[in-house]
């Protein structure tokens, strides 16, 4: 029985994910790693499976994410630019914080089959001019590069059903575009919960394993393949039953 552990678990993203990670029996381990921990008080499934660390990212190499020998490691860290203050801020965040903990739970064990499942975002390029798309990107590229044995990318569209604090009014106005939209594209936009679903279960089978239903692609360079699974995709797989 495979052990898991995420980063990122307090965002948007993260909190549907941990979620279904305990809800799962697949995992014996569910290992929470990061700047803030989810209130125990807030979980009601699957907490005597949860191991819960704050850690620096700014020393990741001291936090020990390797001890764990964690078989899938899910990562749903990220940021904005507003919300980080400054563009280097937010590509420190947003993509140095990704890859260093990324590369902190490798083991390098030959014997040891592992997996990253990364959640990315649609228009994901490494060439954007762009300071959002392009650091994605880049991470994407950067993690396929780390030798993991399975690297898994998704690029979800416009998130719905998010619980921010203060949302920015853009967001508002998009999500209204994007919700008319979504009648006539599944390409648009994605509940959290949707994504988290089907992130977990990318997990669970990796590359090889995704139903057909995930239209999963292939990308990066020659020395960094992994696996992408677009918006339409995580949708088809949360609701394929």
């Amino acid at each position: 029985m495979p052990s898991a552990l995420i980063l990122g678990a307090t965002g948007q993203v993260g909190q549907h994910v941990l979620r279904e990670l305990l809800s799962s029996s697949h995992f014996t381990r569910v290992g929470e790693y990061g700047r803030r921990i989810t209130n125990q008080d807030s979980i009601t499934t699957g907490k005597e499976r949860l191991e819960q660390k704050t850690i620096d990212f700014d020393n990741v190499d001291q936090a020990g994410l390797k001890d764990g020998k964690w078989d899938v490691v899910f990562i749903t860290l990220g940021t904005t630019r507003g919300a980080a203050g400054s563009a280097e801020a937010f590509e420190r965040i947003d993509r140095e914080y990704v890859l260093n903990a990324a590369r902190a739970a490798r083991t390098h064990d030959p014997n040891h089959f592992q997996r990253v499942v990364y959640v990315s975002s649609g228009g994901a390029n490494p060439s954007s001019p762009f300071l959002y798309p392009k650091s994605k990107g880049l991470t994407e590229l950067g993690l396929a590069k780390l030798g993991y044995n399975d690297t898994v990318i998704f690029r979800p569209g416009f998130l719905i059903g998010t619980n921010r604090p203060k949302p920015h009014p853009f967001e508002n106005i998009l999500g209204a575009i994007t919700g008319v939209l979504s009648h006539v594209s599944k390409s648009v936009e994605i509940n959290v919960s949707t994504l988290a679903k089907s992130v977990v279960e990318a997990g669970i089978v990796g590359s090889s394993g995704l139903p057909k239903v995930a239209e999963a692609t292939t990308g990066g360079p020659g020395d960094g393949r992994f696996t992408v699974i677009y918006n339409a995709g995580a949708i088809a797989m949360a609701t394929k039953d």
